[in-house]
This record gives C-alpha cells, sequence and structure tokens, in this order.
C-alpha cells in the first residue's frame, strides 16, 4: 500500500507523557484508598481515557466520588505536564520529513490534547487535525475513533497507517482495517513491557526511535517492509 494518512496517537507517541501519568495516577488512587502499582495501572489504562478510571474508583474506600478523583487526577496531571512535559525525541523532525497528511486521534480530551502539543511545541502541526474520543461513541481499542478521523479527512481506511504505544491502540487500528506501526520509544516503554505485549499484536512494525518512520512509510509503499 501506498500510505495517504498517518495517523498519530498522543501520550507517549508525540508527547512523552505516560510515565507522569502513571506516577499521577498511583498518588491519586492511593489518596482514594486504592493501591495499584505503576505497573498495573499500564496494564489496565494505558491508550485510555482518565475517565475509563471511573469504574474502578466508584468502589474507592474513601470520602471521594469517582468524577471528583477524576477531576483532581487532571489537575494534577496539567500542573506536572506544564512543568515537565516534553516531546517524543525526534518526533518534530519525524513530522516535518512526511511528504503525505497527518493527524493526531487520542484517547484524552480535546483540551489536554491541546495543552500537550502546545507546551511540547507541536500544535502548529496539527491545528484543525486533532481527533478525541469525545467525539465519537466509543473509545479505543473499538475502531471508532480511528474511522472517525479518516472519513474526516476523506481517507478509506486501508490507506491508513497508524502510529500506537498502546495495545488498546493497535487493536483499534486493526478493527478499523488500518496498518498498524507499534511505537516503544517513550520512556514508559521498558516499565510497560511494551516491545512484548505489542509484538503478541503482530503491528505491521514495531520501532523506537521517530527517525525511522520516513523509512518504514517508504517500506510500506514499496511492499518491502521488514517487521
Amino acid at each position: 500500500m501506498k500510505p495517504k494518512l498517518v495517523i498519530f496517537d498522543c501520550d507517549g507517541v508525540l508527547v512523552d507523557s505516560e510515565l507522569i501519568s502513571a506516577e499521577v495516577c498511583v498518588d491519586t488512587l492511593r489518596d482514594a484508598g486504592i493501591s495499584m502499582s505503576r505497573e498495573q495501572v499500564y496494564a489496565r489504562f494505558l491508550g485510555r481515557s482518565l475517565a475509563s478510571m471511573t469504574s474502578i474508583l466508584a468502589d474507592a474506600p474513601g470520602n471521594i466520588t469517582a468524577e471528583a478523583a477524576v477531576r483532581i487526577m487532571r489537575e494534577r496531571l496539567y500542573d506536572r505536564f506544564r512543568l515537565e512535559l516534553k516531546p517524543i525525541p525526534h518526533v518534530a523532525d519525524a513530522l516535518d520529513a512526511l511528504d503525505i497528511p497527518f493527524c493526531v486521534a487520542s484517547s484524552s480530551q480535546p483540551e489536554r490534547i491541546r495543552l500537550s502539543l502546545d507546551l511540547t511545541g507541536l500544535i502548529g502541526r496539527f491545528e484543525s487535525r486533532i481527533f478525541s474520543a469525545t467525539m465519537v461513541a466509543n473509545g479505543k481499542p473499538a475502531p471508532d475513533l480511528f474511522l472517525h478521523a479518516a472519513h474526516a479527512l476523506g481517507v478509506a481506511p486501508g490507506d491508513c497507517v497508524v502510529i500506537e504505544d498502546s495495545p488498546a491502540g493497535i487493536a483499534a487500528a486493526q478493527a478499523a482495517a488500518m496498518t498498524a506501526f507499534g511505537f516503544v520509544g517513550g520512556s514508559h516503554a521498558a516499565g510497560a513491557g511494551l516491545r512484548a505485549s505489542l509484538a503478541q499484536m503482530v503491528p505491521a512494525a514495531i520501532f523506537d526511535d521517530m527517525f525511522e518512520l520516513s523509512s518504514l512509510l517508504r517500506g510500506l509503499s514499496a511492499g518491502s517492509l521488514i517487521r
């Protein structure tokens, strides 16, 4: 195939946010009376929205509602982002090297996506091409978000390549009949055991340096991609 659209996840793919997010989740869950390790947070929630934690928080022993806990978590996360958030290494150069359209499609709320891209200097590359799971009925691992992004940009699903770092995201791309690339270059990748978990899902490629993206896309176009 010759790709006509590259769809990027945001957290862990464009911005190096997942380690920060996991630490904030662990701390906030602990304050709500729930003990969960960073590795458990990765396994259960990686690639999903903060709102997906509502079910576990509903039975929290502390005197706090699930909605309040998610709100506190979000406020803490944004504060940490403003102090610490960085782009994934080489991602700006990788985006600038692309000769086909691209967009971002994330499980996060629009305000979080925009904040993340703004803080890391990437927002100008994605204006008007930002898609959030709040725009569709079902989040990842359902294919709805990726199909919505492709439809909005007038590209057939089979002509799209999705760059994802989570099993939920890879599953969503595959359910949408799109080519999936697994990215394992974020600071959370080793702790989350990403390479092994993504390999089980057999994406078209797994890579850990954004400098590799252009050559992977060329290999896909030439039919010579080596996983």
